[in-house]
């Protein structure tokens, strides 16, 4: 669980980053922290369950797209949690389209690899 924890804290840093750097992602919602700890839930819950999956699933597609396949499924992921959060609890990070998730995606790799590797996670 402590593991779940700090992947949580960790994503909700980088969706703050990255809310910060691209003018593609809009916070909605009365609280900004909030609708960015209801938008890295649904992150941290679908890396956990539903993304190893999909990608074991879809590695032959990756193999033969030169990984665009493993791009694709992570901005889907990434809009998948920002519906969610926006639906669910109506606050959240909305990403204005394509190209804004991936780059949103790139930010939130790099920013959650730093911090992970600050905290130890």
């Amino acid at each position: 669980m402590g593991h779940f924890i700090g992947r949580w804290f960790t994503l909700t840093v980088a969706a703050g980053v990255m809310v910060w750097l691209l003018p593609g992602t809009v916070i909605i919602g009365s609280s900004n922290v909030l609708a960015l700890l209801s938008f890295a839930l649904f992150m941290a819950l679908i890396n956990a369950s539903i993304k190893p999956i999909v990608h074991v699933l879809a590695l032959p597609i990756t193999i033969l797209t030169l990984g665009l396949a493993a791009l694709v499924i992570n901005v889907i992921f990434m809009e998948l949690a920002s519906w969610l959060s926006l639906a669910i609890f109506h606050t959240g990070v909305y990403i204005e389209g394509f190209w804004w998730a991936v780059i949103g995606g790139f930010i939130m790799m790099v920013i959650n690899g730093i911090v992970s590797a600050i905290i130890g996670d």
